[in-house]
């Protein structure tokens, strides 16, 4: 019996000694999120930010519940794509530099909100342009034109070649003159969208003990057998029951994680300002590149001794898609497609014949138009539309200071109903135009 005894409290010395080292598995949580084209503020809105964010913590906190398990430090690597429009190694290296480091700090600030726990162990480090990332993910894709040109100079070209102190050539030249151009705009719509992000990973370490197994009970070396003394039943240690842990429910995104990003524009058409009819409008970025938009104008201004008058209200309502690789980085600029709706009365007449269109005349139509940045909250905005604008009005002549009825007619107008060059002031929260030669 004694020596029974000693056996299993040497295997269970093993197994929940030495033994268990040898049973240590390491774990890596991790997660990848994404910013807009040049953009160092995180949005939760954006992509699938919130719901992989969200996800991560449920595992980070879930970990952390488990007596089990170790969590080790939080390893932030942020990285920008290639695009931008300095010359220089001074230029476009040290803006990606900083984008990227920016957004690795918006990301680290948004992790030490939700896992305060974490602080003293999460550590951020820029990757500049994510050349390797890059490499990546041409190899993995056999559909790109010029595949082989490219993967060689992305191994093979120096990203910067300078001689006599003065840049001569460069990487991202190379892969943007590939057939020309066709490579750099195939990686811009599939490529450089996965490289405008941030990883982020976890070492977990969990330690998993095997349950111990008795060995086989082995019969003591006696010279005659010995009946084995009856154990009391009271004196068997009954098992003790562990209470678990219940899963903790996972801390909801704070107040600054839950500000979706807000996008608007006030703008006046100069046109209209021009011939002195006072106008405003307002549009709203909804998402996925469309916009709603409302103007209004209005002007009432006559001298009865010459018989002048100009007078003018109405507006009219649009809806836009925003178009093209500028308005994918930033909302509100770029190409844009839409159809409007117009109502307006008029009473025009310059000391002849004049025209009164007392009752609300319709219009719609199609309208293009590109809006241009400026300045940093400021765009030119060009349209013009193109429709039928109809609705009655009456002909009248000024005599003898009185206005003689001619005729009622009705209008039906096929052609150019809209025209602007409007002056937008952007609003809203992240709604800025990256300056000149910055980053994407």
């Amino acid at each position: 019996m004694k020596k029974r005894l000693l056996i299993w409290l040497a295997v269970a010395a093993f197994a929940t000694g030495a033994g268990a080292q040898s049973l240590v598995r390491t774990d890596t949580l991790s997660v990848r999120l994404y910013f807009r084209q040049g953009y160092s503020q995180l949005e939760p809105d954006f992509r699938d930010n919130r719901r992989n964010l969200d996800s991560f913590v449920r595992q980070v906190k879930h970990a952390q519940a488990d007596t089990l398990c170790r969590i080790g430090d939080i390893r932030i690597v942020a990285s920008a794509s290639p695009e931008g429009t300095s010359a220089s190694p001074e230029g476009t290296s040290a803006l990606n530099e900083r984008l990227a480091a920016r957004r690795g700090k918006s990301i680290g600030t948004l992790l030490l909100q939700l896992l305060p726990e974490v602080k003293g162990r999460l550590y951020t480090s820029s990757a500049g342009i994510d050349w390797q990332g890059l490499t990546a993910l041409v190899e993995a894709d056999p559909q790109m034109p010029g595949r082989e040109e490219a993967l060689h100079i992305l191994r093979h070209m120096p990203e910067w070649v300078v001689t006599d102190g003065k840049v001569t050539d460069s990487r991202k030249r190379r892969l943007g003159m590939l057939l020309g151009g066709e490579a750099w705009r195939y990686m811009e719509r599939h490529f450089f969208p996965e490289l405008r992000g941030a990883g982020v990973e976890v070492d977990c370490e969990v330690r998993y003990v095997q349950p111990v197994v008795q060995p086989e009970p082995q019969q003591p070396e006696v010279e005659e057998p010995q009946p084995a003394p009856e154990v009391p039943a009271d004196t068997v240690p009954a098992p003790v029951a562990v209470p678990r842990e219940e899963e903790p429910v996972p801390a909801p995104m704070v107040a600054e994680a839950d500000k979706k990003p807000f996008y608007m524009a006030v703008k006046t058409n100069l046109l209209y300002d021009a011939v002195a009819v006072p106008n405003v409008g307002v549009e709203f970025y909804l998402k996925r590149g469309w916009t709603l938009g409302a103007n209004w104008m209005y002007a009432w201004w006559s001298n009865d001794s010459r018989h002048r008058y100009w007078r003018t209200y109405g507006g009219d309502v649009s809806i836009r898609k925003y178009l093209g690789r500028r308005a994918a980085g930033k909302p509100l600029t770029g190409h844009h497609l839409g159809v409007y709706g117009q109502l307006l009365t008029y009473d025009l007449e310059w000391g002849g014949r004049g025209y009164l269109g007392d009752k609300w005349s319709y219009g719609a139509g199609l309208e293009y138009g590109y809006s241009l940045p400026i300045a940093r909250r400021l765009n030119l905005d060009f349209t013009l539309g193109i429709g039928y604008l109809g609705g009655e009005y009456m002909e009248y002549l000024p005599i003898d200071n009185h206005y003689v009825w001619q005729a009622t007619k009705q209008r039906h107008w096929f052609g150019p109903t809209k025209l602007e060059v409007s002056l937008v002031w952007l609003l809203g929260r992240g709604n800025a135009n990256q300056p000149k030669g910055g980053n994407q």
